[in-house]
């Protein structure tokens, strides 16, 4: 199964608009959504089959207990303040609780204890005339998205060991959900903004991308908006040896096809037929991995 990641340098470039297209034309049998802290491709891929979920585990909490004597060394020793006390009493606030356990190594009485805390939700979409389509939600203040993400990548290639192609849409930015998105992957299709702040966002990302030696692609949506700065991409790819795959324009029926819950190429519209051309010269360049 090849893997190919479809990411951006910050939130709103339109990575999922375009992720959801590519879905539709390769009529793919395995896709997933690793943005969890706030996942949206299941909109776009409409599914009405029942999806198996289950919770999903990540940093224990830790949980005061009765042979507390409330000396304040473990208030004192927590760097993140998620020790407070409600009238005479301390109390472990579990959104603050990072799960490194100083509390309870420091607690006189071991009073203390780390306890398994439900971080995300875990959703595997498994009807076989659908595809596979592996997502999660990760709980708000919870951390470890990283290896949440890792856990729907790994849940999405046991349940379809057999599909061709696997389309990824990974999460924004360059934090951990990112890189545990690029790990395994055998391309990136990078969705620019043309911007300055699109174009530093595209460099932090793809120097992420090339830390992992994974080929990348480049392409700009609403290219339209800034002529000036599609060039300066255009021209940042020619001189550093990068595919340039295409544009999209700026489409309002874009905008009608996501809130449609369809994807741009189900209608007839200037994005949808840029992200066509994308698709193919992106899968030329796939198809020599």
């Amino acid at each position: 199964m090849k893997q190919l990641l479809i990411i951006s340098g910050k939130g709103g470039t339109g990575k999922t608009t375009l992720a959801a297209a590519f879905i539709k034309l390769e009529s793919a049998r395995a896709y997933a959504d690793c943005d969890v802290d706030a996942p949206n491709l299941s909109i776009v891929a409409s599914r009405t089959d029942i999806p198996q979920k289950e919770d999903y585990f990540g940093l224990p909490k830790a949980v005061i207990g009765d042979k507390c004597i409330r000396c304040g060394a473990c208030a004192a020793a927590c760097r993140f303040g998620a020790i407070k006390m409600n009238g005479d009493d301390y109390f472990s606030d579990p959104i603050a609780c990072e799960g490194c356990g100083v509390c309870a190594f420091v607690c006189p009485q071991q009073a203390i204890t780390m306890q398994d805390a439900v971080s995300g939700e875990l959703s595997l979409y498994a009807a076989a005339s659908a595809g596979i389509f592996s997502t999660a939600r990760l709980k708000v203040g919870s951390g470890a998205s990283g290896k949440l993400v890792a856990e729907v990548k790994k849940r999405l290639v046991n349940a379809a060991p057999r599909a061709d192609t696997a389309i990824i849409d990974g999460s924004p930015g360059i934090g951990c959900p990112v890189i545990a998105s690029v790990s395994g992957a055998d391309m990136a299709l990078i969705v620019a903004e043309p911007t300055l702040s699109g174009i530093s966002d595209m460099e932090r990302v793809l120097q992420t991308v090339q830390t992992f030696d994974i080929p990348a692609a480049i392409c700009v949506n609403k290219a339209d908006l800034n002529r000036v700065y599609t060039q300066k991409i255009k021209e940042f790819c020619n001189e550093n040896g990068l595919p340039f795959v295409g544009e999209v324009p700026y489409d309002e029926k874009a905008i009608e096809a996501v809130n449609s819950c369809v994807s741009i190429v189900d209608i007839d519209c200037p994005a949808g037929s840029a992200a066509r051309k994308i698709y193919q010269k992106t899968k030329e360049i796939l198809k020599t991995l």
